[in-house]
């Protein structure tokens, strides 16, 4: 069984910084993708950052500000969120999966397995 489990989530003043965690178990993912995404209250969840092999796509409201990284040998992807702004403030979701192309990877939908999430809340 695959389990995802984020950390990292908190309050953050606006122009803070946090930097969210996330670590599988019970398969690896080295060769597969790992990516975040999330959901503010009322609205659908939408895509932050994904990474496979070479492809590191950003949604365009956080190119600059958040970094996704990697370490395939403890099955852990990372956001760096630096700069944040209230809207920012979400339910941040881990997604990990084999069998995405570079053009899926935008996609939750083409995500197999998924984290419980964590809380990001940045005031003003």
């Amino acid at each position: 069984q695959v389990l995802l489990v984020e950390s990292g989530g908190g309050l953050v003043q606006a122009g803070g910084s946090l930097r969210l965690s996330c670590t599988a178990s019970g398969r690896s993912f080295r060769s597969g993708a790992m990516g975040w995404f999330r959901q503010a209250p009322g609205k659908e969840r939408e895509f932050v950052a994904s990474m496979k092999g070479g492809s590191t796509p950003y949604a365009d409201s956080v190119k600059g500000r958040f970094t996704i990284s990697r370490d395939n040998a403890k099955n852990t992807v990372y956001l760096q969120m630096n700069s944040l702004k209230p809207e920012d403030t979400a339910v941040y979701y881990c997604a990990a999966g084999m069998s995405l192309i570079t053009a899926s990877l935008r996609n939750g939908a083409a995500y197999a397995h998924w984290g419980q999430g964590t809380q990001v809340t940045v005031t003003s």
